[in-house]
């Protein structure tokens, strides 16, 4: 089979993250608006090319006043950085249905390559003919590793913000009929 174009679903896609907060408990987040672009052939899922551009401006983690923060200059610095991206540098497959796609991640300017996990879930026909795929990725980044170092001592020791953020990703994508 050719390479396609998959469109990316974003009413059926989610971007999330987590990371440890005073060293006991986990803050959840999520990213609204994004844009993502997968060409592949469906036969061989190794092929892909896989674009994501997300607006760093659209986090939420159902805190106002942690939301502000996050896009001041302390965190993402929207600013000047107001996109988040990853372009797929190689994907591989690691077992049935399991898939390595490592790419350059950039974030407040700074560009760096890390690898997700990713399953494809299945593939069916939707009520008008399109060809439904869905994927899950997850992944684990260090923030510091993009200027993201913004933290606070705690009294009993420790640090208020974990360095590694857990990211997950769910994904729903068509080609075309």
């Amino acid at each position: 089979m050719a390479k396609q174009t998959f469109n990316v679903d974003p009413t059926h896609t989610s971007i999330d993250f987590s990371v440890k907060h005073m060293m006991v408990s986990k803050v959840k987040g999520t990213f609204h608006d994004f844009e993502a672009t997968i060409t592949a052939d469906p036969e061989d899922l190794t092929s892909a090319e896989i674009d994501f551009v997300i607006d760093a401006n659209s986090v939420d983690t159902r805190n106002d006043q942690r939301d502000t923060h996050l896009r001041s200059g302390d965190f993402f610095d929207i600013e000047n950085n107001p996109k988040i991206t990853f372009k797929s540098t190689d994907v591989k497959k690691v077992g049935d249905d399991e898939y390595e796609v490592t790419g350059d991640m950039t974030i407040r300017g700074t560009t760096r390559q890390e690898t997700f996990k990713v399953d494809f879930e299945g593939s069916g026909k939707d009520p008008w003919g399109n060809q439904v795929y869905g994927f899950s990725g997850e992944g684990k980044i260090n923030r510091s590793n993009y200027g993201l170092t913004y933290n606070a001592a705690l009294e009993t020791g420790g640090v208020l913000i974990g360095d590694d953020i857990k990211v997950s990703i769910e994904l729903e994508a068509t080609t075309q009929a």
